[in-house]
């Protein structure tokens, strides 16, 4: 073991400084979280390159005396807790004493600042170390300027992204800090250009139409509750507006900002059923409880905290919202928390999804088998199979042991009396383990015969192996996607021009995403046109896209593609084609009669796969004859020809 010898200060300075300090929308987190603290009423946020070069806040706060400037940069040295007792009842963003250190320790600093009472005073920092010291004429509060961030660890400068990366990344915090102190007027300028201003009237309302759009806003419902352990206040959305990912939910607990992946969850659990599948809300909620049942001393970057009541406060906030949206009048839900409970049918199904490759369309393999099942009692936000699905990449993986079961029950299956099941059944697995040129799916899937409906959701067919129950839905769209992948290949051939554009605004963080994407987007047909610092104007679209649902469908594509940044163009166009089936596809409840049933029926078989919808679900089921036999006792019971024997 070598020597133990203690570190120089500026080398622990930048190694803790590596914990508070990621990227430059950290310092804009701290700088602007100690503007805050000092009772400001405004604060004025400048970046250039994305943060990257510099970022200068000013705000007119308390300030700092001239005897406490260099204190101020001095490591855990802080004004907001004096004892023990102070650090488990903190009512201020920050308390730790580290943020100015730290970004003194990897970067030029230089801080202008007076109390209005002393003179001002300009303190310059290089490294962590005093540069110089000197009197200057400033106002009441306090600027901070941070150059050339990272110049003395290049390799954590080497880390961050594109300076409209780290820009999206401030724009965000920024938005949350907004949100946090809708009291406080802030303002965020980009090398000259605004990005945000709020009045600082301590109205959430605008502040939330400011950064979402007003259009969204309008779309927001007020939640309010309290008890005698929360307060909750803020807004939340209809389940009209939702989002591709959970970004969009903020959570601020006294004024902080916090992410808690139960609270989420909470708030989502609020809506029950009314969410579509991989869609979230957008929400606001403050929540004000005693500072002694949360621990902020987590973490240096004090985003993540613990709550003492943390079940209870999610189940407030879960009831709140419930309560909140059943007062809107809403369309009842006709299941209300369905459970489905795990049980053991007289078979397993097993379902062979598709290895889906953006652009392409893989040999359709998945066959969906036997009785329903229920998944687990957990509560899950959407359908899942009771099983595993399995994943077929090459022929080799065809030798698994439960795709040769599913062989072997399907060859069991079959009645070897029955004339109209020869060589055509072995000929039908044989498809399904040995897949080659010669074999299409026709041959794999029986020519179905309507029998009836149930629900105007489902189709009751038969052929010589069974009886079939289909999803009207999934079925036509698989039919739809099949149509629509081609199609959304050449989207510059048939475009719809619009009377009236349609104009898309977003927050500054999502809209600085898009204009990266605007080719992708043109890609697949959609045209965004900048409009404004914010907006996006579209005047035409692809002529496949659904009459009445233009906008949304866009909206749905963008959402999406925020969520995907990372994806091809060819993901892009392959999302369109899924979307779009699904939009085109026969709704629930909607009743066909002989004809357009058997059709649909017969398109199905002409599909290269027809065994699943776009998205993985099963488009049908099979109860084969043994099954029913079974259901209703037609097989001798093994007891009764015991009891006979005797």
């Amino acid at each position: 073991m070598g020597t133990i010898h203690e570190l120089p200060t500026i080398l622990a300075d930048q190694i803790a400084a590596g914990e508070v300090i990621e990227r430059p929308a950290s310092v804009v987190k701290e700088l602007v979280e100690n503007a805050i603290d000092a009772h400001s009423t405004r604060i004025d946020i400048e970046v250039k390159h994305g943060g990257i070069d510099r970022v200068r806040v000013t705000d007119n706060g308390d300030g700092i005396a001239p005897d406490q400037v260099r204190l101020a940069f001095q490591r855990f040295a802080t004004s907001k807790i004096k004892d023990q007792a102070d650090l488990f009842r903190v009512n201020s963003l920050g308390f730790r004493g580290e943020a100015l250190p730290s970004i003194a320790s990897v970067a030029q600093v230089v801080m202008k600042t007076s109390d209005g009472v002393h003179p001002g005073t300009e303190m310059q920092m290089k490294g962590g170390t005093v540069q110089a010291e000197l009197p200057a004429a400033t106002r009441r509060g306090t600027t901070v300027e941070v150059t050339d961030l990272f110049f003395n660890t290049p390799k954590r400068r080497d880390y961050l992204k594109s300076s409209s990366t780290e820009l999206s990344k401030i724009t965000e915090m920024v938005n949350h800090l907004a949100l946090s102190h809708p009291e406080i007027s802030f303002s965020l300028v980009h090398e000259g250009k605004e990005l945000l201003r709020t009045s600082g009237r301590d109205n959430l309302q605008q502040v939330i139409a400011g950064i979402y759009s007003n259009q969204s806003m309008k779309k927001m419902i007020a939640v309010h509750a309290e008890n005698d352990q929360f307060q909750l206040e803020g807004y939340t959305s209809l389940p009209e507006l939702t989002r591709a990912s959970r970004k969009y939910l903020s959570v601020i607990v006294n004024g902080r900002f916090v992410q808690d992946l139960e609270l989420n969850r909470a708030i989502i659990a609020g809506y029950g059923s009314k969410l579509m599948v991989g869609r979230y809300p957008v929400a606001v909620l403050k929540i004000t409880m005693d500072p002694s049942q949360m621990d902020v001393n987590v973490h240096p970057t004090k985003q993540s905290v613990r709550l003492l009541n943390r079940d209870n406060l999610g189940q407030f906030i879960e009831d709140t919202i419930y309560r909140t949206l059943a007062q809107q009048n809403l369309i009842p839900e006709a299941l209300d928390n369905q459970h489905f409970k795990s049980g053991v049918s007289r078979h397993n199904s097993v379902e062979v999804a598709l290895n889906l490759t953006p652009g392409t369309e893989p040999t359709p393999t998945s066959v969906t088998t036997g009785a329903f099942e229920g998944s687990t009692s957990e509560e899950t936000d959407s359908f899942e199979m009771p099983h595993e699905p399995i994943i077929i990449r090459d022929q080799s993986e065809l030798q698994q042991p439960a795709v040769q079961n599913f062989q072997r029950r399907y060859q069991q299956e079959r009645l070897p009396d029955d004339p109209l099941q020869g060589a055509g059944k072995e000929q039908t697995v044989a498809s399904v383990a040995e897949p080659t040129g010669e074999v299409t799916p026709k041959e794999r899937f029986p020519e179905l015969r309507f029998v009836g409906q149930v629900h105007g959701t489902y189709l009751v067919a038969e052929s010589e192996l069974g009886l079939y129950i289909v999803d009207q839905h999934a079925a036509q769209e698989r039919i739809n996607y099949e149509r629509l992948r081609t199609d959304v290949g050449s989207v510059a051939a048939d475009q719809q021009h619009l009377l009236v554009p349609i104009v898309l605004d977003y927050p500054t963080s999502d809209a600085l995403v898009i204009k990266q994407h605007l080719d992708d987007f043109a890609a697949i047909g959609v045209e965004l046109e900048p409009f404004g610092a914010n907006s996006f104007i579209v005047r035409q679209h692809p002529a496949w896209f659904q009459q009445g649902e233009e906008e949304q469908t866009i909206r749905e594509l963008i959402d999406w593609g925020l969520a995907h940044q990372k994806l091809s163009v060819a993901a892009y166009r392959e999302q369109a084609a899924i979307m779009m089936s699904c939009k085109q596809a026969i709704k629930a409840n909607h009743h066909l009669d002989h004809k357009q049933a058997q059709a649909l029926l017969d398109q199905l078989h002409e599909c290269e796969n027809p065994f699943n919808c776009p998205h993985g679900r099963p488009v049908l089921v099979n109860f084969s004859p043994t099954d029913l036999e079974s259901m209703f006792k037609r097989i001798q019971d093994p007891h009764e020809a015991e009891r006979w024997e005797l």
